[in-house]
């Protein structure tokens, strides 16, 4: 890299490549398959939600991680959107997931109630 040109050029390659990763769609959900995160139960919560993609032809691609680093809150489950903003769901099971699919990526509403920050004033209460 010898200039900002050569940085702005890698940039778009490499925006390139996630976007044909994630096959074009609106949306992204990804699940925390660390040890912490199947242990927790994220195994169900990500078989659940590939289902419910299949089943209701969902415009999302639904990819796993390694460790999210939140390892109380798992299992967690990440929903980024096509203009790079992303909400972080967690202490998620299967019926949750299937929640989330229907309100966040189907009608674009976020389930507050099962946000990381929602946990977190439940938690300070």
């Amino acid at each position: 890299m010898k200039s900002l040109e050569d940085l702005k050029k890698m940039r778009e390659a490499a925006l390139k490549k996630v976007e044909m990763r994630e096959g074009g769609k609106d949306y992204r959900v990804v699940v925390g398959m660390a040890t912490c995160g199947i242990a927790a139960g994220a195994r169900p919560v990500l078989n659940k939600l590939v289902e419910e993609t299949a089943n209701h032809d969902y415009n999302c691609v639904v990819t796993q991680t390694g460790c999210i680093g939140m390892c109380v809150y798992e299992p967690i489950v990440e929903v980024y959107e096509k203009n790079g903003a992303h909400t972080t769901y967690v202490h998620v099971n299967p019926d949750k997931a299937a929640r989330i699919l229907a309100e966040h990526v189907g009608q674009g509403h976020i389930v507050e109630e099962y946000t990381v920050d929602a946990a977190k004033k439940a938690q300070e209460a």
